[in-house]
């Protein structure tokens, strides 16, 4: 799926830390790791939240004016320091001189979405004419399922993952709604193995063989959101193709994390939000992704006047020329002030590449996951020892940034205790705690300190046990 770095993590850790005389644990490996990393610079683009401005927050066991040990980038990422000038841009044009921003500036009012599209080709690994930038994720989905999901009476089903992110099962339930389709005869799910938390892959593709006659559609994570599993993405677009499916993906939490190629892939079409990974801020403008051998062929369920050509959007003699490629799927204008946001994201993005990027992010989770293992693995011998137990993948191309954590102990304590300390992170049901060090702005002494800190938190939690 993607090129896998000559060292794995723990191979790097051991050599450094010999090189340095230390244990791989020693603050001076983080120390050096970072000295080393190419892209540290890259952290001095984002506002970093400061201890004292946590709500949670215990200022009585830290220092207010240090900052935060922010992990959850992928729930919402750090605000870009170039957000409010690009905001402050658009807000002036507006003031000095009203309707005609819509065509001229940086960012035209019209064009504005088009004008940052090909920031995102090395992102998703995609030609420009098959992303469009537009509404929400959970609205684009809808969009590209009223196109790409045509049930017959012998092909009708959509399968996906168990546990799937909410919204992504409430849209599917809904579209075969939407067609009559009774929920439990239509909707397959894949659950992992008994006994198991994520899935493998030789299972998903067992499926798809035995009844891919009379599926539809595939549509599962890239990144699940819960375990952090990364998906085979070109094999089960492969596998589902070779039964006649329509292959298609929620990106939510690979986008921007992991390198994607849809376009190599032949993946017919994929969604995602830009609030995560892509650091666009809460309800930021979603991306859509069709593959260019549809283009002309599979056409928007739902149109409007931004589906038309802008040569002939103006004309306004109500005979629709449909633009081909994704951008044929946009209904109204571009959200100009969303587009701010993930511009000035995406030209941080510019300045590197997703290679670059996952390759400091394989080592920064591995640096995690490491740290963890050695102060918090199970151990059968004492029974009584606090223990962390990762349900994430250990095979880095199985994961991106992110581990899903489980404790030995009552994990809301858990979750308390690391917020009075300055750790963001988040808890999801039934009982995990995820983490996630994004290579964009976090360091390898963030994982050091954060190690410290669960530590001290676990300590806390125990007592109260």
């Amino acid at each position: 799926m993607e090129s896998l770095p000559l060292e794995l993590p723990a191979e790097t850790l051991k050599r450094v830390a010999s090189e340095l005389g230390c244990h791989p644990t020693d603050e001076r490996v983080a120390l050096h790791l970072d000295e080393e990393d190419k892209l540290r610079h890259f952290r001095e683009y984002f506002y970093i939240p400061k201890m004292q401005d946590l709500p949670p927050i215990d200022l009585s066991l830290v220092n207010k004016d240090e900052n935060a040990i922010y992990f959850l980038g992928n729930s919402l990422g750090l605000q870009p320091k170039m957000v409010k000038a690009f905001l402050d841009e658009e807000l002036q044009k507006w003031a000095k001189m009203g309707a005609y921003g819509h065509e001229v500036g940086k960012r035209p009012w019209i064009t504005g979405d088009e004008t940052i599209a090909s920031l995102m080709n090395d992102i998703v690994g995609a030609n420009e004419k098959e992303i469009a930038l537009m509404n929400a994720l959970t609205v684009n989905l809808h969009l590209l399922l009223l196109s790409f999901f045509k049930p017959t009476p012998k092909r009708y089903k959509i399968l996906l993952e168990a546990k799937a992110f909410p919204s992504d099962q409430y849209a599917i339930e809904s579209q075969l709604q939407l067609h009559g389709l009774n929920i439990e005869k239509s909707m397959l799910i894949i659950k992992p193995r008994e006994g198991e938390e994520t899935w493998r892959t030789e299972d998903i593709l067992e499926v798809i063989e035995k009844e891919g006659d009379s599926i539809a559609v595939i549509l599962f994570s890239g990144v699940h959101f819960y375990t952090g599993q990364l998906f085979d993405i070109p094999a089960i677009t492969k596998a589902g193709q070779a039964k006649g499916c329509f292959v298609g993906f929620d990106l939510a939490h690979a986008v921007g994390n992991v390198e994607l190629h849809l376009h190599d892939w032949g993946v017919d079409f994929a969604c995602w939000c830009s609030y995560k990974y892509l650091n666009a801020g809460a309800g930021g403008l979603a991306g859509a992704f069709v593959h260019e051998k549809h283009a002309g062929k599979i056409k928007p369920a739902l149109v409007g006047w931004f589906s038309n050509e802008l040569s002939t959007r103006f004309q306004m003699n109500n005979k629709l020329q449909l633009i081909s490629g994704a951008n044929g799927f946009r209904i109204s204008n571009p959200p100009i002030f969303l587009v701010c946001s993930l511009h000035a994201s995406l030209e941080i993005f510019k300045k590197t590449t997703m290679k670059a990027l996952r390759k400091k992010s394989i080592l920064l989770t591995g640096y995690l996951e490491y740290m963890i293992k050695h102060y918090y693995d199970k151990d059968k011998a004492e029974t009584k020892k606090l223990f962390v137990n990762i349900i994430t993948p250990s095979h880095v191309e199985e994961r991106g940034c992110q581990l899903t954590l489980t404790f030995s102990v009552p994990i809301k304590s858990v979750f308390q205790e690391l917020q009075k300390r300055g750790v963001v992170c988040d808890i999801r049901e039934p009982n995990g705690i995820r983490v996630a060090p994004v290579p964009l702005y976090n360091s390898f002494h963030d994982v050091y300190k954060f190690i410290n800190l669960l530590k001290s938190a676990l300590d806390s939690a125990e007592r109260k046990k």
